[in-house]
């Protein structure tokens, strides 16, 4: 099959979506389904000449919208090129333009809501979903009512979803997500690491990695670790991502007054080598998230062999506890102390064990070559121009 994904942005900085594209893309060109990929930045933007795979920029689109002129004549024009298209994202103009192109076509489209129809944003954000809502009945409503299907990576974010707006309706199929096996010398790539900083040598590492933002809980996972500190001399907490200048001032002047500067290290964002490096030269993972639809480096970290802990409101948290794979507690202040304090009580035994069904986790659940697969199945499964090849078999 050829297919095409849209895609608002491909910058790493707006999340793991452009990360997890790239890998998908990969994946499924390894099965022998290619296609292409669109984005909404402009032809000369940095983040397009920065990603690592061809592009086709549509833009410079406006606003947070991201809105362009040129995707539906775009879409009228090729998407006949293509078995499916492949929408990322909700409330952003790829899906209403996919909407607006194809829902009369014979050409399918698939939304991955990348959960973004979690209600935890109804709750936290009540302004914004006002907003939201005005848009849905004319907007994502009919997005969605009208794809092949709607993806979700797990049976929780599917739930939840039911749950965002009363006007729903899709249909709905849970195809899984992941990540790419990391590639790389993994000793190699955590000395590079170190080399960069230091001051990490010879200490136990809880790794925090992503977007330093609200909905992630870095204010429970700073808390509980000034709680703790004093307990093992020798840990110390690493926080690795880019994130909004006014909360990482707001989180870094906690720490000063939880007198913990000295035991956590803002790496900024890291790529590569780096990041990989992260990884592998931590014990443990850590994202107390307040809403997560699947989290990629919750994968990455499986990956690599760490143990992870999270909180229930990742939505992949029952495969990794059924899996032990690492702990499991709330998202509240009480819960990521609780995490921490099971790590902390772990032998090292324990962790070993822990490090194989971390991987074991991975390999069974969430690489990306299963996902690709699922994909492949379900768009076969819910392609009206599919149906022919599936209901009869080829003679020779």
């Amino acid at each position: 099959m050829r297919l095409l994904h849209l895609i608002p942005s491909v910058d790493p900085r707006g999340g793991g979506t452009s990360e997890g594209v790239l890998r998908l893309r990969n994946a499924l060109s390894e099965l022998g389904h290619d296609g292409d990929l669109v984005t909404l930045e402009g032809p000369d933007s940095p983040e397009v000449a920065a990603y690592p795979d061809k592009v086709i920029a549509l833009g410079p689109s406006r606003g947070g919208y991201r809105y362009t002129p040129r995707l539906v004549p775009w879409l009228k024009e090729n998407a006949g090129n293509y078995d499916a298209v492949i929408v990322n994202g909700l409330w952003q103009y790829v899906g209403f333009a996919a909407w607006r192109a194809l829902h009369k076509s014979n050409v399918p489209y698939f939304v991955y809501s990348h959960g973004m129809l979690d209600p935890w944003f109804k709750r936290q954000y009540p302004l914004k979903h006002l907003k939201k809502w005005l848009y849905w009945p004319w907007g994502e409503y009919r997005v969605l009512r009208d794809a092949a299907a709607v993806l979700f990576t797990c049976d929780e974010e599917r739930l939840l979803a039911r749950d965002s707006f009363w006007l729903y309706r899709s249909r709905e199929a849970v195809s899984s997500y992941g990540t790419a096996a990391p590639t790389g010398d993994g000793k190699a790539q955590a000395a590079t690491f170190l080399a960069r900083f230091p001051e990490l040598r010879g200490k136990r590492l809880a790794l925090f990695i992503g977007r330093i933002h609200e909905k992630k809980g870095c204010d429970l996972l700073i808390e509980a670790f000034a709680q703790l500190a004093a307990l093992a001399p020798d840990i110390h907490l690493v926080m690795a991502g880019p994130g909004d200048p006014n909360l990482m001032h707001k989180l870094q002047s906690r720490a000063v007054l939880l007198n913990m500067s000295s035991r956590i290290t803002w790496t900024g964002m890291l790529t590569g080598d780096l990041k990989w490096g992260a990884f592998h030269a931590s014990e443990v993972f850590c994202l107390p998230s307040h809403q997560e639809n699947f989290g990629v480096a919750v994968a990455e970290a499986m990956a690599c062999a760490k143990p992870v802990l999270i909180s229930n409101k990742v939505n992949i948290w029952r495969e990794v506890e059924a899996d032990r794979a690492g702990f499991v507690e709330s998202d509240t202040l009480e819960g990521t102390v609780r995490l921490l304090q099971r790590w902390l009580a772990c032998t090292p035994a324990e962790l070993a064990e822990m490090n194989g069904a971390a991987l074991r986790c991975f390999e069974q659940r969430f690489q990306m070559e299963r996902v690709a697969a699922n994909l492949v199945r379900i768009v076969r499964e819910h392609s009206p121009r599919m149906a022919p090849q599936l209901a009869s078999p080829s003679h020779p």
